[in-house]
């Protein structure tokens, strides 16, 4: 009975209350780079932030801009328009960060803003092998049909590879 309750409160990255018909598996927070539109299920996500000071990290890709001290947590920071070859951008008041836990670790896609939290099912998602060549491990997990509006949905899991959080032993302590 009390888990059930804490299922009934626990709610969506929009801050809205995730209801028993609500199937999170289905559920994307939406974003923007630049024109496109993007999208990575809200399983993973913990949290929306606005920007913080960014503490650089030596010897990491570089759209992997650094660290940030987030109540005591250190949480890597990965611009996703450079991840995904888009130009530089300077970060405005709209610019966010999507924290995700992505396996065991944290994660802060940075991006250009949130639009909405969708529930997008099956039946409106196309999935990656029908956009050219598959690679081994597409970052798309496909394209997600809504009314007139396509996203990019994402897999977080090939989005941010070990090697890319990894950080030196002696900053992940700090």
């Amino acid at each position: 009975m009390a888990q059930d309750t804490a299922e009934a409160n626990r709610s969506r990255p929009d801050g809205l209350p995730l209801r028993e018909a609500d199937n999170i598996d289905e559920m994307y927070l939406t974003f923007a780079l630049g024109s496109e539109e993007y999208g990575v299920n809200i399983v993973g996500v913990t949290e929306i932030v606005g920007m913080q000071r960014i503490m650089s990290v030596p010897d990491v890709p570089n759209y992997i801009k650094g660290v940030i001290n987030l109540r005591g947590k250190v949480i890597p920071l990965m611009d996703v328009r450079l991840r995904f070859g888009m130009p530089e951008r300077a970060y405005d008041e709209r610019t966010v960060v999507i924290v995700m836990d992505v396996g065991e670790a944290p994660i802060g896609l940075i991006v250009d803003g949130v639009s909405e939290v969708l529930e997008i099912p099956p039946s409106q998602v196309d999935r990656h092998t029908q956009f050219g060549r598959a690679a081994s491990r597409p970052v798309i997990a496909g394209i997600g049909r809504i009314g007139d509006r396509v996203a990019v949905l994402l897999d977080t899991a090939v989005l941010v590879s070990e090697s890319d959080v990894s950080l030196p032993a002696e900053m992940a302590a700090a």
